[in-house]
């Protein structure tokens, strides 16, 4: 029976004083207003105007239905400002699905200023190992996936994002001499991994297998902070890009060596599904994460 265009009237004909200046407002015809109004009283077997000399006075039910504009139409105006904002892509919650436990590092240089630059969208980041990173993202349970080791199927798309080495991190002191580490080098030594399977882990598939050696003993942490400081009391080795361990040497007595003469060369890839509309702050995240 209310309808929107009814509370606009009583808001804007008791805000102005006129019938007049608030048809003028609301792009109406008088009468049409008019009209608008004696056919809610007409519904609602109560009258909302009074004549008071040459102009209105609200009743006590119009005066209740002009309490309810007042509360209603702006929360109106504002759901159609944010429906207009979510069809610019300027609002939203962007979900991001992460496949690497360093990864979430180098991820927070790019969250901060996004999160600056597109105040009206919400981050929410998933830890992958947690569940299947490729799976959620072709299930639309995330929108983004980040991930060092991509996996093809079809609908979705890669695009790498950040270049870096893996290198073998050991303490200052530690008896390895060089730049470069032999997969020999490590059957004596205890490494130190996250907790995921070899198989997913570039030190084992790359570098140790190959070679056809393992190391004597894996302890498995789960934090890059306990990991590290675990080296630098040469309690064990690690491998993690080469960025990471440079941002924790100013901190730790740490260095690191090359996996190989060739190296573990590697990328952050962020996977998307080609089907999807694009939207302005899913693109800004890429584009940012490209230039982070």
């Amino acid at each position: 029976m209310i309808e929107r265009q009814h509370l606009a009237i009583l808001r804007e004909t008791d805000r102005l004083g006129s019938v007049t200046a608030a048809a003028d407002v609301l792009n109406l015809t008088q009468s049409a207003l008019s009209h608008a109004i004696r056919r809610l009283e007409a519904q609602a077997g109560v009258a909302l105007w009074e004549k008071e000399g040459r102009g209105l006075r609200a009743t006590q039910a119009g005066r209740h239905l002009i309490a309810l504009a007042a509360r209603v139409l702006p929360q109106l105006e504002q759901a159609e400002a944010t429906l207009k904002d979510f069809a610019r892509g300027q609002r939203g919650m962007l979900r991001i699905g992460m496949e690497c436990h360093p990864c979430y590092r180098w991820l927070l240089r790019v969250v901060e200023p996004y999160l600056r630059d597109w105040p009206q969208v919400d981050v929410d980041v998933r830890q992958a190992f947690q569940f299947g990173g490729v799976g959620a993202l072709l299930g639309h349970e995330i929108d983004l996936l980040i991930t060092p080791d991509p996996v093809e199927r079809p609908g979705l798309a890669y695009q790498p994002v950040f270049d870096y080495e893996m290198r073998l991190a050991v303490a200052e002191g530690h008896p390895l001499a060089g730049d470069v580490a032999e997969p020999s080098d490590l059957t004596g030594e205890v490494l130190i991994t996250y907790p995921v399977s070899p198989e997913r882990l570039d030190v084992y598939t790359q570098f140790l297998v190959p070679g056809r050696c393992l190391p004597s003993a894996v302890k498995v942490i789960e934090t890059t902070d306990i990991m590290l400081q675990m080296v630098a009391a040469g309690r064990g080795v690690t491998a993690l890009p080469d960025w990471l361990i440079e941002e924790y040497r100013a901190s730790l007595a740490i260095r690191s060596l090359r996996l190989g003469p060739e190296g573990i060369a590697k990328s952050i890839h962020i996977g998307r599904r080609t089907g999807d509309t694009p939207i302005d702050y899913v693109e800004a995240f890429i584009d940012l994460a490209g230039s982070a």
